[in-house]
Parts: C-alpha cells; sequence; structure tokens
C-alpha cells in the first residue's frame, strides 16, 4: 500500500513538475517575443529618423516636403502601438518613401556625390539589415511559441493561461530586400 502511495506521489510531483516546466517555456518565448518586437519597433525608428534626415539632406530637390515630413511623424508616433499588422503597414510605407527619396537622389548627380547623403543612404542599408534580423529572430521565437500553443500538452497548459497566438511579421515579399542605395 506505501508503495502504490509512492507512485502515485511521484505520478502527481511529475505531473507538476511537467505542467510548471511547460509554462515557464511558453513565457519564455513570449518574452522573447515581445523583446525581439520592441528591437523591431525601435530599428524602424531609428530607419524613420534616417529618413528624415536623409528627406532634409534633399529638401531642395522634392516636392511636398512638409507633407513628407508629416507623414514620416504620424509613422514614428505609430510604431510605437502597432501590432505585427500595423508594422507592416509601416515598413511599406516607410519603404516607398526611402525608395522615393533614393529615386530623386539618383536623378540628381551632385546629391548622389554629396558625402551627407551618401552616408545616410549608407546608414539606412544598415538599418534595413538590423530589422531583417530583428524580423527574423522574432518569427523563428513566434513559430516556437506558437508551436507550444498547438502541440500537447503545451497546449493545455497555454489554454489554461489564456495564451493565444502571436502573429508574425510578414513584411511584403517584393520588399523584403533592402532599397538599393549603393553610390557609383
Amino acid at each position: 500500500m506505501l508503495t502504490l502511495y509512492y507512485i502515485i506521489l511521484g505520478v502527481v510531483l511529475g505531473v507538476i513538475y511537467s505542467v510548471i516546466t511547460i509554462y515557464n517555456r511558453i513565457i519564455k518565448y513570449r518574452n522573447a517575443a515581445d523583446a525581439g518586437f520592441n528591437q523591431i519597433k525601435v530599428a524602424m525608428k531609428k530607419r524613420l529618423d534616417m529618413v528624415e534626415q536623409l528627406l532634409g539632406a534633399v529638401k531642395g530637390y522634392v516636392q511636398h516636403e512638409r507633407e513628407l515630413f508629416e507623414n514620416i511623424a504620424k509613422l514614428r508616433t505609430g510604431v510605437t502601438d502597432a501590432d505585427s499588422s500595423g508594422l507592416n503597414t509601416i515598413d511599406k510605407e516607410s519603404r516607398q518613401i526611402v525608395s522615393n527619396l533614393l529615386a530623386i537622389a539618383e536623378a540628381y548627380p551632385e546629391l548622389k556625390a554629396s558625402e551627407n547623403v551618401g552616408k545616410l543612404m549608407e546608414a539606412i542599408v544598415d538599418v534595413e539589415d538590423e530589422i531583417a534580423r530583428h524580423r527574423y529572430t522574432y518569427n523563428n521565437v513566434v513559430q516556437e511559441y506558437n508551436t507550444m500553443q498547438d502541440t500537447i500538452p503545451s497546449n493545455f497548459v497555454a489554454g489554461a493561461m489564456g495564451s493565444t497566438k502571436l502573429g508574425y511579421l510578414e513584411f511584403e515579399e517584393e520588399i523584403n530586400e533592402a532599397p538599393d542605395v549603393s553610390v557609383n
């Protein structure tokens, strides 16, 4: 009888240990996803800062510059409260602004040859690479987290916690590459 008691106690303790371990893994992945998402937001704000500086450097050549400055400010403000789909939209809009500014720089050789414009273009490429790295890391963590939401027994623990799946950052396919800002 005492042996049966120890077996039951061992099973109960094993189940409790497993539940705690699964709970901690879910929390770990959720925290890692939050941290990665916040790093993406910081990098996107940095991109918008660089775009604003680039706009300042080429503003004599840009029509509707006031509208662009206002749009950049709106996008920067939006980054703070954005979810994954909101970041997708902000990314698309800011990349469009970058592409337009780079086209202007390409059209005017004196701008393209400017040291300040060249440095800003290089900084934008660096930020684009940073965003891509953070997005890759975030999506990997989200994949692990979401897998725990779908697999047994972790889905039971996640359901009891009220945990739900996270969205991937799925920036549009045609803009997955950093814009070409080479200064020839």
